[in-house]
């Protein structure tokens, strides 16, 4: 049986698809489903079991021994909103948790693949798996940060594979569900059907409108990475899962009008309570997931808006 935290929000509902395809049905999703609109990423995928997140963690904790049963654990849950300043919130909920699931997995030899976030180099500008560029900026990349940093304390103890994925910019199918958070492809996407009008903000910390960058990585490339990992499970370690290229917001805008044949680009003011606290350049170095051996070319935004676009036109 795999295990999949998170498994019907964006990445975990992805995880769960793609296993699926590789004919594996005998998964237990785990989430929290207060936000009942995500069970639309789980209506066409096929699993085992599903359980509330306060349940499992409850069995984990109370000594649950299953092990002998657990192919692996996937732990894409978490409280990803960047805004969140409810720190003992976030501890609990993405620190503590984590961890404790983690020393479960170390107990009984389970491997253990979990999702930490490109977030925990704040404003870089080299984003290289190395504390001398960690500077979380938000309580969400330190709960992130700070359980990377548990994994090294403890990495020369390890009984089983255990990998920390630190995404990058992730876009594509079965986002929905994530509002305000969702990817600019997806909001361009919706502007253009609204109104034609794509609004992307104007310059800053010396880009010029539109021109911030990102590593932005379509959710499909993020997946092969974390099955991967699977495939080989002598590797461990934290890795940035990103494309390696930095492309602008003006790209991501222009393959979204490429797609539609139709949009006009508007550049708006640029939000003051952003100022000092904005990424307005990402890009992963992806030397230690190369060197570990995946090989894989990733999906330049004109191919990767594309793909997604014409999911969400499918509906």
């Amino acid at each position: 049986m795999y295990i999949v935290t998170g498994g019907a929000g964006f990445i975990g509902s992805n995880l769960v698809k793609e296993l699926n395809r590789r004919g594996v049905r005998d998964i237990l999703v785990v989430d929290d489903l207060k936000q009942g609109e995500k069970f639309r990423n789980l209506a066409d995928c096929d699993i085992a079991d599903y359980l509330d997140r306060h349940d499992f963690i409850n069995r984990v904790r109370s000594g649950w021994r299953h092990a002998e049963g657990i192919t692996a654990l996937l732990h894409e849950g978490a409280c990803s909103s960047t805004t969140e300043w409810d720190g003992e919130f976030i501890m609990a909920n993405n620190y503590e948790y984590t961890k404790s699931l983690f020393l479960w997995c170390q107990e009984q030899a389970v491997p253990f693949i979990y999702a930490s976030s490109a977030s925990v180099y704040g404003m870089g500008p080299v984003f290289k798996e190395e504390r001398s560029h960690e500077r979380p900026l938000n309580m969400y990349a330190f709960s992130k940060f700070q359980f990377d940093q548990f994994l090294r304390h403890h990495g020369n103890r390890m009984t089983s594979q255990v990998a920390g994925l630190r995404y990058f910019n992730v876009y594509g199918p079965r986002e929905q569900h994530k509002g305000s958070m969702a990817s600019v492809a997806f909001h361009f996407h919706n502007q253009v059907r609204e109104n034609g009008r794509l609004r992307l903000f104007e310059g800053s910390d010396g880009y010029g409108p539109g021109e911030q960058l990102r590593d932005f990585i379509h959710v499909d490339d993020a997946v092969a990475v974390t099955l991967w990992l699977l495939d080989n499970p002598a590797v461990s370690g934290i890795f940035n899962v990103g494309t390696g290229r930095a492309q602008s917001f003006n790209e991501v805008a222009r393959a979204v009008v490429a797609y539609h044949g139709r949009g006009e680009i508007e550049y708006i003011p640029f939000p003051e309570h952003l100022r000092g606290c904005y990424q307005s350049y990402t890009q992963a170095d992806i030397s230690a997931l190369r060197q570990a051996g995946y090989q894989r070319e990733f999906m330049p935004v004109e191919a990767g808006v594309q793909r997604y676009l014409a999911w969400l036109e499918r509906g």
